[in-house]
């Protein structure tokens, strides 16, 4: 029983885990998926939503901190709010000078402003504490909620040992619960803006900018509007990941899991296509937790555990791309659902 247990609270770790990779794969599918923009600084607005929300929503700073502004206290809610916009402002800016670039300029342009923002988030100790980091980060109900079960389970001492240690995991079912229900409506959302009007143009730049210009459209504001969404959500990715680990520094946002690791994500899950996109976290992310378990069981350790496991995911992702070049679910032919009734007629 205590193995059971054991295995059903790392599936609740892995499961929390994987669906915050999900809302970032979300917020690259509107880029990339359905506009084409090739960004490959993701762990930077990733970066920018986690350390904004520990900012407003975190402690204030310690005395043997660096660091000297933040820490408001206020609600989760008003920092992952404040983790979008801020994400969403800074695209914009950077946005203005990069948006008119071909793609490939663009993912150099992204990749390098990327770096930029984790070395500001590595030196700048005066706003980020630099190496030592933000600790003691609230999580969102967590007091209620684990002061609660504690009475529970000193009221009934005599529970089986194995509830009570179901019970001592309540919070990480509440977090859980609380990731799905952002991811449902982050998922519920893009879709209807992308089976809407807007989402059809997103496409149609995409496929020809050229031929959706003269078309009357204003390919670069709608390129923005792109951008700035879809960093939004990697901004509420950030904060909740910075909320479940309670602590965040400069080296939590390396390119490899912040960037890397979600394009994989998304490819083999399908580029745009949101479902595609949530299913390739969860594949991908299974795939590195059982890689982990596959070196621990052959005895490798450090530089060649880690390199073996990377080998391992770029193999699984050349079969599929193989098997299925689309992705595992791919993109839908048809979205407007309008045209799909006229077809099924």
């Amino acid at each position: 029983m205590n193995t059971i247990i054991g295995i059903l609270n790392y599936a609740v770790f892995f499961a929390i885990t994987a669906g915050i990779f999900a809302v970032l794969c979300l917020g690259l599918n509107i880029q990339w998926g359905y506009t084409g923009l090739f960004n490959i600084g993701i762990a930077g607005f990733y970066a920018i939503g986690a350390y904004t929300s520990a900012l407003i929503s975190g402690p204030p700073p310690g005395p043997m901190d660096w660091r000297v502004v933040g820490g408001f206290q206020l609600p989760w809610p008003v920092g992952f709010i404040g983790a979008a916009l801020v994400s969403g402002l800074i695209a914009f800016l950077i946005g203005i000078p990069t948006l008119k670039l071909k793609e490939d300029y663009l993912a150099i342009a992204t990749i390098g402003i990327a770096e930029v923002i984790r070395l500001i988030l590595k030196n700048e100790s005066w706003l980020t504490n630099s190496v030592w980091g933000i600790k003691h980060i609230p999580a969102p109900l967590s007091h209620p909620i684990e002061k609660s079960v504690r009475a529970f389970l000193e009221k009934n001492p005599h529970l089986p040992f194995w509830i009570q240690n179901l019970l001592s995991n309540a919070y990480n079912l509440f977090y859980l619960g609380l990731i799905i229900l952002i991811l449902a409506m982050l998922y519920w959302i893009s879709e209807k803006m992308i089976r809407s009007p807007w989402g059809r143009v997103l496409k149609a730049i995409r496929e020809d900018e050229i031929a959706t210009a003269t078309s009357g459209k204003n390919v670069f504001w709608f390129k923005m509007q792109s951008l700035v969404i879809g960093a939004m959500i990697m901004g509420m990715a950030g904060s909740l990941y910075a909320h479940y680990a309670r602590f965040i520094d400069a080296s939590s946002f390396e390119p490899f899991f912040g960037t890397f690791l979600i394009w994989v994500m998304l490819i083999v899950g399908g580029s745009g296509n949101n479902l595609g996109a949530i299913l390739g976290a969860f594949v991908i992310w299974g795939v590195w937790a059982g890689t982990e378990f596959l070196t621990s069981q052959w005895g490798l350790t450090g530089y060649r555990a880690a390199s073996l496991r990377i080998i391992l995911v770029g193999v699984i992702l050349e079969i599929i791309i193989i098997i299925r070049p689309r992705g595992i679910l791919g993109e839908e032919k048809v979205i407007s659902t309008i045209l799909r009734k006229r077809i099924d007629k």
